[in-house]
């Protein structure tokens, strides 16, 4: 438990859920006005991707407001304690975009292989391209800074790191439920992310690899012509493919394929490879 609160951390989070959909959707709110999108219209009337980072700043802001807030004045903790430590970072940092990026570019080359999509075009455009790049950062710092930062630290002040972990994953998985195109193997995939995202902090209590890595697979999926969690993004490669399958994902993207599940798994054990036996000495110095 965090020695400042008088809450335990399993109450922390209860007491946030409220106020952060209020205040997040009031933000959101702020957002689709300044753009000119009747509330009503706030999910169907967000239409280009300029609209949709706007939006996703807004919502990130919202985020950081409450999570700041909670973690002053509720946790009475510093907001750089969630796990925002820079400090021998950069090998994290660089880990987390490796993994991310290698992952979908080697189930990509697979899928190609056996015939399970097939490559279409080439769409270069600059400003698509840096408006998807600043898009996926802010969903990763905005996603791992609630879910990893403030969710699972405040569990595993209450309980065991694997259970903090399983708890966070599930959640992970609900706020993903009602994205469009999602399949059965997809809310599964989206639950083992949730794994893969939150193992190291787990050990390191620190969320720069969690956040290089959700922005890497995230944009990297995007990039080469995944729809993203089930939503359509701006590609630089338009693929097609026969027809959906448990291999290639379908419309939910390549988070609905088997082979996500399975390399996932494998870099899950990667990370625990990596950083488990490290975890006394890496958190010494957070």
């Amino acid at each position: 438990m965090s020695q400042n609160s008088k809450l335990p951390g399993w109450g922390r989070i209860l007491l946030i859920i409220i106020p952060f959909l209020f205040i997040v959707g009031v933000f959101e709110i702020i957002g689709a006005s300044i753009l000119g999108i009747e509330l009503k219209s706030l999910e169907t009337g967000v239409k280009t991707s300029s609209q949709k980072l706007i939006i996703s700043f807004f919502s990130f802001l919202g985020t950081l407001v409450v999570v700041w807030i909670f973690v002053l004045r509720v946790d009475k903790e510093r907001f750089v304690d969630i796990g925002l430590h820079l400090k021998n970072r950069a090998k994290d940092i660089i880990i987390g975009l490796a993994l991310g990026a290698g992952i979908i570019i080697l189930g990509f080359g697979i899928l190609l292989a056996l015939g399970e999509i097939s490559l279409e075009t080439i769409n270069w455009n600059f400003k698509e391209f840096l408006i998807a790049m600043l898009l996926f950062i802010i969903v990763a710092l905005k996603e791992e800074i609630f879910c990893r930062g403030y969710i699972q630290k405040n569990l595993m002040d209450s309980f065991g790191k694997y259970f903090a972990l399983v708890i966070t994953a599930l959640i992970f998985s609900l706020l993903h439920a009602f994205n469009p195109n999602l399949s059965l193997l997809g809310l599964i995939n989206i639950f083992i992310a949730g794994i893969f995202l939150g193992i190291s902090y787990a050990y390191t209590k620190n969320l720069w690899l969690p956040i290089a890595l959700h922005f890497s697979w995230n944009f990297f999926q995007s990039l080469l012509g995944f729809n993203v969690s089930g939503q359509s993004m701006y590609s630089v490669l338009r693929i097609s493919r026969d027809s959906p399958n448990l291999f290639n994902g379908g419309n939910f993207g390549f988070e609905g394929s088997i082979l996500a599940s399975i390399l996932q798994i494998i870099a899950v054990v990667f990370i625990i490879y990596r950083y488990k036996n490290r975890e006394s000495s890496i958190t010494s110095i957070n």
